[in-house]
């Protein structure tokens, strides 16, 4: 999961894989889709008996606005949280896991040659608009994906189609690939069935993306959904849609947004499933740390995302609640290879002893968070333990810089202001301390801080960045979410293309043996930390912060996280 709109897709091309594979992904579910709804238990049917049962508002305290209020366009945590409330796709995770569960799909089977997947869908449903939910919407959701067209077709735009699907029905840059998608059929009015170019391995996991909700069609059309002008660097949503008019069938309804200030959703009393127990759902958006936690300890949030690590004790011992995500995260520093001295490998080896990281951990990040050694958290398949290491030895350092000859030691180093995310809680402060380190082996650090959206990961994601702090929260539990999602294509972003990496990433998306799958991993994580393009340094376990009273959050390793199990109690 992006931070926030990335300028430049990360192209993960879904390879071919093995019929095993397919069929091991084509468990379904629909006993289990039903066992938390209020709606028709034994047919899936909406039902929404169980209204919400207080007036209460719940006040979240996000660290960002969202981009925009349209799945399909954003990429960010802050946009997906807020989707997910108002949309829901085919299937999503199980509640504090990675495990596919049903949502507005109840069943589905994949044929025997893995290419075309037939969906049950969930009946009795609508949308906000009272328009029904049916195999006719689902595939024109599908379709409008894969009909993007001009700016649509910026990895800044349709970061995630691009991330599962690779390209569209016409390819406007000819270093897209063929599309993963090829059709989409309303077999039935609650059949769909959806034809894939090639057996993929993690094309229904990926459907759980918020990314790929369902929307009403005629709410798309309406209200302009399609409309967006900019540039592809800043891509401008003219139409009302993403920021007015956002129609899902989620457990809450888009009520109004006021930028920088708040955005207001309302409980949903036709919700097939969990109707909420909150009457309102308000985001706020507070960019600044010390700013959030003020303003739970003073009563103007609810809770809030991104406790900084410093403040854990002090609010558990004033009694609020520390909820932690299981870590699911990595934050690194990219190191662009087209810009020297960083397209010297024994100055980025340089980079990598000077800056104690140990350091940045227990000065920085809270409590359960460990210094990465690659690009995936130790849970996840594939992670090896034998990949080179660079330990802090500034002495190593120096003797580096003098064997590589380079004599310009001055780097551009980039980070993000006004912003937190779960990879690093506070920029600035990691900038500071990576900063000093490397003025000490004798690198001259020109600071250029930069606020998130859209100056910093334009600069970033584009290449313009020559060190950056940045980071990945997994979307899924495979590896091919991490190291695939950064190096199995070409990007500017590290300026950095090993073509046997590259082939041994295909290979492993394409294994139908996890144990295979498991091998090839290892070996792409141990090329992948030999050719350094950028240092991997910290996993965490972000924390959440709540006032006493409210009940019911579960923290999701990918932030699949329901508002509408959520209780609230007045304040004491």
């Amino acid at each position: 999961m992006r931070s926030t709109s990335p300028g430049v897709a990360r192209a993960l091309r879904l390879g071919a894989v093995g019929l095993a594979s397919v069929l091991a992904l084509a468990a379904c579910g629909g006993d289990d889709a039903d066992e938390g709804g209020s709606g028709d238990a034994a047919t899936g049917a909406a039902g929404g008996e169980d209204a919400g049962s207080s007036d209460a508002t719940l006040v979240f305290g996000a660290s960002a606005d969202p981009v925009v209020i349209d799945g399909a366009y954003v990429s960010d945590g802050e946009s997906l949280r807020v989707v997910r409330s108002i949309f829901e796709g085919l299937v999503t995770t199980e509640a504090g896991g990675t495990e596919i569960e049903p949502a507005l799909a109840t069943e589905w089977e994949p044929s025997e040659d893995g290419l075309e997947w037939t969906f049950q869908l969930r009946e009795g449903v609508t949308f906000h608009d009272g328009e029904p939910f049916d195999a006719e919407a689902v595939c024109a959701n599908f379709d409008r994906w894969y009909n993007f067209s001009g700016i649509q077709q910026s990895g800044n735009v349709s970061y995630y189609w691009q991330t599962v699907m690779g390209g569209y029905a016409e390819n406007e840059d000819e270093s897209l690939p063929e599309s993963l998608y090829a059709s989409c059929e309303a077999t039935d009015d609650l059949e769909a069935t959806i034809t894939l170019t090639r057996p993929s391995s993690t094309f229904l996991s990926a459907l759980s993306l918020p990314a790929f909700s369902i929307a009403s069609p005629a709410a798309l059309e309406e209200y302009g959904a399609d409309e967006i002008g900019g540039s592809a660097e800043e891509p401008q949503f003219t139409g009302t849609y993403g920021t007015e008019h956002p129609t899902g069938t989620g457990p809450f309804r888009f009520v109004s947004w006021e930028r920088g200030n708040q955005l207001v959703l309302e409980r949903n009393e036709d919700y097939w499933g969990d109707v909420a127990q909150i009457q309102t759902l308000v985001f706020r958006p507070i960019a600044d740390g010390p700013a959030r936690r003020q303003a739970l300890e003073s009563g103007g949030i609810d809770g809030y995302d991104l406790v900084d690590p410093a403040d854990v004790d002090a609010l558990e011992e004033a009694g609020y609640q520390i909820l932690r995500r299981p870590a699911f995260n990595v934050g690194y520093i990219g190191l662009q290879q087209t810009t020297p001295p960083l397209d010297n490998l024994q100055i980025r080896q340089a980079i990598a002893h000077a800056i104690d990281r140990e350091n940045i951990i227990t000065t920085n990040y809270p409590e359960g968070s460990t210094v990465a050694t690659q690009f995936m958290p130790e849970s996840v398949f594939g992670y090896a333990e034998d990949v080179t290491t660079y330990d802090y030895d500034p002495d190593r350092a120096r003797e580096l810089i003098e064997e590589s000859g380079v004599t310009d030691l001055t780097i551009d180093f980039w980070y993000p202001t006004e912003v937190s995310r779960p990879y690093m809680p506070d920029p600035t402060a990691n900038f500071q301390l990576i900063a000093e380190d490397l003025e000490a082996v004798g690198f001259t650090v020109n600071p250029i801080g930069a606020p998130w959206n859209p100056d910093f990961l334009d600069a970033a994601l584009s290449g313009g960045a020559p060190m950056y702090l940045l980071g990945w929260t997994g979307d899924f539990g495979d590896p091919d979410n991490f190291v695939g999602t950064f190096f199995q294509a070409e990007s500017p972003e590290w300026g950095y293309d090993n073509p046997e990496l590259r082939d041994l990433l295909d290979q492993a998306e394409a294994e139908t043996d996890e144990d295979v799958r498991t091998e090839l991993y290892q070996e792409a994580n141990r090329i992948i930390m030999d050719d350094l393009p950028g240092l991997p340094y910290a996993s965490t376990e972000p924390a959440l912060a709540f006032r006493p009273g409210v009940e019911g959050f579960v923290p999701s390793p990918v932030q699949n996280e329901d508002f509408n199990v959520v209780t609230v109690e007045p304040p004491e």
